[in-house]
């Protein structure tokens, strides 16, 4: 969760806002996915170590969906179902919590969107669920995370919920747990062949902390198929760089998985950097760890940096607020697409919070991913 202080205590449905419809693309050799508009100079639109920036689209910026406000964007996952995507609302106020649905990332467009309700059907709301992660199980039932306690809960196609996965007690906020408010499980993907959950927390815990100094340690929590269900079989520990949080990731193969790590300050905007881990199923579980900044470095996952996205063009970005990149903004999703690409797709979409001075954008990007 972040630039909570500009959001509004309430969601409010809009009644007169006027959609911006901005998209910039590059023309990149040998990406069948990068579009070309005319007069688009062909260039190599590298988000360096190894990333290249295809294009963006602010279709969904402040725009209206059958009388719904579409902002606070916080996930976004791939639906087969819809043969689009899903992306989940956060901390909505009196408002019920909600799924959007919408296509074609290049130029988005709303097909739907799905209330949440308890077993008994009576509505979440922003009182008690702030969605912050989202995954598409096998059986097309929605999996979504909400930092609030925290909790993982399971979604049938209708909205109601179905069940929910377990989370341990010490992740709970304080004082129940070690966690802190708007800190939780901000993190949540599924692998490709549905044989692991990963949900992560975006704070470190107050156990995980050092006696000095910032506390860049934090917890993945890893689930298998059980029953029917996932069940919890391990942790594994992450160490951001110093001043970021995690606030997505996404499973892209095998024990493989992409980490958006963010930051934001108030002069110089948001940084985004995306960071490769590779053996994630095989990587020491940590469950027993009583405090990881106290734990051999072996115990800590590798990481390896694909893109510092301060460094990508701006590709004719702009933004209303201010932005060392204009292409930069609140990005807290993140869905990344292999299947019979030469590069991998990655998608990131960005959190408004339903500011005026911040933007629903969706990114693309392609990369060669290890």
């Amino acid at each position: 969760m972040m630039q909570r202080a500009t959001r509004r205590a309430a969601r409010r449905i809009a009644t007169a806002v006027v959609p911006v419809a901005v998209v910039g693309t590059l023309a990149v050799p040998g990406a069948a996915d990068a579009a070309t508009s005319p007069g688009t100079a062909r260039t190599t639109a590298t988000c360096p170590p190894a990333a290249t920036a295809v294009g963006y689209s602010d279709v969904l910026n402040k725009t209206v969906f059958n009388g719904i406000e579409v902002g606070g964007l916080s996930a976004i996952a791939y639906d087969r179902r819809t043969h689009g995507y899903v992306t989940v609302e956060d901390h909505s106020g009196t408002q019920p919590a909600r799924l959007f649905f919408f296509r074609d990332a290049a130029a988005p467009k709303v097909t739907g969107v799905l209330g949440l309700t308890r077993p008994d059907g009576t509505a979440y709301d922003g009182n008690d669920f702030d969605g912050e992660g989202v995954a598409v199980l096998p059986n097309g039932n929605f999996l979504v995370s909400s930092e609030s306690e925290p909790s993982i809960r399971v979604f049938d196609r209708q909205g109601r919920e179905r069940g929910s996965l377990e989370v341990p007690a010490r992740f709970r906020v304080a004082p129940a747990g070690e966690a802190t408010v708007n800190a939780t499980l901000e993190g949540l993907t599924i692998s490709p062949d549905g044989r692991h959950v990963y949900a992560a927390m975006e704070g470190t815990l107050s156990g995980d902390a050092p006696a000095t100094g910032e506390g860049v340690w934090r917890r993945i929590l890893v689930y298998r198929p059980h029953g029917g269900g996932y069940r919890l079989t391990r942790q594994i520990g992450y160490r951001v760089d110093p001043g970021n949080r995690i606030a997505d990731l996404a499973a892209y193969g095998d024990g493989r998985l992409l980490v958006l790590e963010a930051a934001y300050d108030a002069a110089k905007g948001n940084t985004i950097r995306l960071y490769a881990v590779r053996d994630a199923d095989r990587a020491p579980d940590v469950s027993r760890v009583a405090n990881l900044s106290a734990a051999p470095s072996r115990a800590i996952v590798r990481k390896e940096l694909v893109s510092d996205l301060v460094h990508c063009p701006t590709l004719g970005a702009t933004s209303p607020g201010p932005q060392t990149n204009p292409l930069l903004d609140n990005y807290e999703g993140l869905q990344v697409d292999t299947s019979g690409l030469r590069k991998a797709r990655i998608h990131l979409i960005s959190d408004d919070n339903f500011s005026a001075t911040q933007v629903t954008r969706v990114l693309t990007l392609t990369a060669r991913l290890p």
